[in-house]
């Protein structure tokens, strides 16, 4: 698909017009259908991605630790019904992450620094996911004061992180500080977890969160406009521009916004159609991991099986075809592309099931 053809189809189809997300919940595959399907998958990344301790390890990121490691490791050992697992991570986060005022995280944890701890400043998308990890393990694993560990994060990630803005919905900022300008808010897309948000909204009664999923979908969908989404952008009242001292390309962060659209039951998204396209032009057995914002030219580009695999989630979402080119997962891949290989493997299984792998 070109350009030309992308920016018909969507005005044809109205995706430019407003959305809305879907029941918390997609009727997707079940627990023990994934269990069954990725236990292998997911027995490899944590022998490659944790010790025994409970640490998630980047080993690129200097060996460090940080809250959104954590956190994801917690969501796939509570969806893979792995409850040894989620205790020994759930236990190092407490111990070393888990050291605030407030029910947050620290964001980063250091091996071999002097102060291992050196920034007590969170970082909201591990919180949500920590939080949305929690509830799902509480279910799973009939263990209640997971859930009130939950409920404490999503109070004080509604009462730290999340700005409101006049006559719009409201955002959820990076952290509890540190990201608020004199003209408005730094923002990064992929913090914001459409289905994550959504699901721990309704569980504990708080709307502002839902409306804070709202104000990212339709934050995405504003920038799609004019491009792929990036990885940071500041927000103002009067328009949405790049942030100083941030990438205004769409890098491998921004990677996670597409994979986490198509989670939450909206691969029609605008925003997964820019990526789409801009990946379409890449050559075989590559993935771009850092796109032009305004051209979705390929800047960079990566043979890694995580990188390729949500580009070919997206693709089939896009095209909606029958089957995807999700490669093999790689059990010696670093630890960030793996995860979000397994991720994109999940949201394959519960929101996309005819993007099977081929």
């Amino acid at each position: 698909m070109n350009r030309r053809d992308l920016l018909a189809s969507l005005s044809a189809t109205g995706l430019f017009g407003a959305l809305s997300l879907p029941a918390a919940g997609l009727a997707g595959t079940s627990s023990t259908n994934l269990e069954g399907s990725l236990s292998d998958v997911w027995e490899a990344w944590r022998d490659a991605n944790m010790d025994a301790t409970g640490r998630v390890i980047d080993r690129l990121q200097k060996t460090s630790s940080h809250s959104e490691g954590q956190a994801y490791g917690m969501l796939l050992a509570a969806m893979m019904g792995d409850r040894a697992t989620f205790e020994r991570l759930d236990a190092w986060t407490r111990l070393n992450l888990a050291i605030r005022q407030d029910a947050l995280m620290a964001w980063r944890w250091l091996p071999d620094a002097p102060v291992r701890v050196p920034d007590l400043n969170n970082a909201s998308d591990g919180d949500l996911f920590r939080a949305w990890a929690l509830l799902r393990a509480a279910r799973r694993f009939d263990a209640p004061e997971y859930r009130t560990a939950a409920e404490a994060i999503v109070l004080d990630l509604v009462r730290s992180c999340i700005v409101h803005r006049p006559g719009a919905d409201p955002l959820l900022l990076p952290a509890a500080r540190g990201f608020e300008t004199e003209a408005g808010v730094l923002y990064n897309p992929c913090y914001a977890m459409p289905l994550a948000m959504q699901e721990l909204a309704a569980e504990f009664n708080q709307p502002v969160l839902a409306a804070a999923a709202r104000g990212a979908v339709e934050l995405a969908r504003q920038l799609a406009l004019d491009g792929v989404v990036p990885d940071w952008v500041e927000v103002t009242p009067q328009a949405l521009g790049p942030a100083q001292g941030f990438s205004f390309d769409a890098g491998y962060e921004a990677m996670r916004v597409p994979l986490y659209l198509i989670w939450s039951g909206l691969g029609d998204h605008p925003a997964v159609l820019r990526f789409a396209e801009a990946q379409s032009r890449v050559p075989p057995g590559l993935a771009a991991t850092r796109l032009s914002r305004g051209s979705g030219e390929a800047l960079t580009t990566s043979a890694e099986p995580g990188y390729r695999a949500i580009a070919a989630l997206a693709t089939c979402s896009a095209s909606q075809e029958i089957g995807s080119r999700i490669p093999p997962f790689s059990p010696s891949a670093p630890y960030y592309p793996a995860t979000l290989q397994l991720f994109a493997l999940i949201a394959q299984a519960e929101a996309l099931p005819t993007c099977v792998p081929l």
